[in-house]
Order: structure tokens, then sequence, then C-alpha cells
């Protein structure tokens, strides 16, 4: 019985360590989470390496090279599981990574050719996955965007220096 108990607590002891970062979001965040890395997760085996990522990346039309794949892999402090993947989350959401870089990397990964995103599968996907935008949403935002009239796209670096840097003109103008 003594074993049995010894195992238990070590079980506890490891959803402990783990509730913390479960903690730090809301349970639909958490529920969102999991099916992003699910849909990473390209071979289910719980694990997301280097041909998930290759995968991910090819699903959304962008090419990567290794030495990308690699760094993004590096980040990580393992091999990335769902909680690995939640305390890297949670590590950029508390400030312990730059903010304006991290919301460069996101956009640039929407990029279909350097510079560009094709913003038909930019609306899909912002309505697809994590905090799925509405379709008045997704309005809104591009309401806020260039798109290309002629080609659809949007360039990318604008809605960088909009969303990273437009902080500081959205204060100097008045708000409606």
């Amino acid at each position: 019985m003594p074993a049995a108990k010894g195992s238990r607590s070590s079980s506890k002891k490891a959803k402990k360590t783990g509730s913390n970062v479960f903690d730090m979001f809301t349970q639909k965040q958490v529920a969102e989470f999991k099916e992003g890395f699910q849909i990473m997760d390209r071979d289910r085996d719980g694990v997301i390496d280097k041909a998930d990522l290759r995968g991910t990346f090819d699903e959304i039309g962008r090419m990567v090279s290794d030495s990308e794949l690699d760094s993004m892999l590096a980040d990580a402090p393992g091999p990335i599981n769902f909680t690995t993947l939640l305390h890297m989350f949670a590590q950029r959401s508390s400030g312990e990574a730059d903010d304006d870089d991290v919301v460069a990397a996101a956009i640039r990964a929407f990029e279909k050719k350097p510079g560009q995103i094709d913003s038909e599968q930019f609306r899909t996907m912002l309505m697809a996955f994590g905090d799925k935008f509405s379709n008045q949403e997704v309005d809104d935002a591009f309401g806020q965007m260039d798109v290309d009239e002629d080609t659809g796209m949007i360039e990318s670096d604008v809605l960088v220096a909009m969303l990273c840097a437009g902080s500081a003109k959205e204060s100097e103008e008045p708000t409606a």
C-alpha cells in the first residue's frame, strides 16, 4: 500500500507543477491552445517536433528553412509537449519576452512571400484559430489595414508597424 501511495504523491506532484501554468489561462484559452497543439502535432505522438512544424507551415503555405525550424525548437527547454507549450505561452504573456518581437514574428508567420500576407487566408485563420474572430471583428480589423485591391495582399511590414508602434499614434489621435 505505501508503494501505491508514493506513486500517487509523485503523480500529484506532477499535476501540481503543471497546474500552475494552467491557472495562468482561462479554461477557454487552455482549450484553444490544446486545439492548436493538436493541429500542429501532425503525427499525434504528443510532442511537436521538426516534422510537425514543417507540416504546419506547409499547410498554411509558408516556406520555412531547416534553420528556422531548428531555431523555433531551440526556444523550448526540451521536447515540446502540451504543458511545455503552455509554459512557453505563459513566459511570453508574462513579459519574459519582447512583446514587439513576438507580435512581429506572429504576423510574419502568415506571409505567403516576404512582406506579403494573403488577406483571404489571413481572414480565414483569424476566424478559425485562437481567440476566433467573428465576421464583424475581422471586417473591423481589415478596416484598419491597407489591403491591395488588385492582389488582395496585406503588407506585413505596415501591419507590424501598426500593431507594434501604432500605440503611440493612437494615443495622440482623439477617439470617437
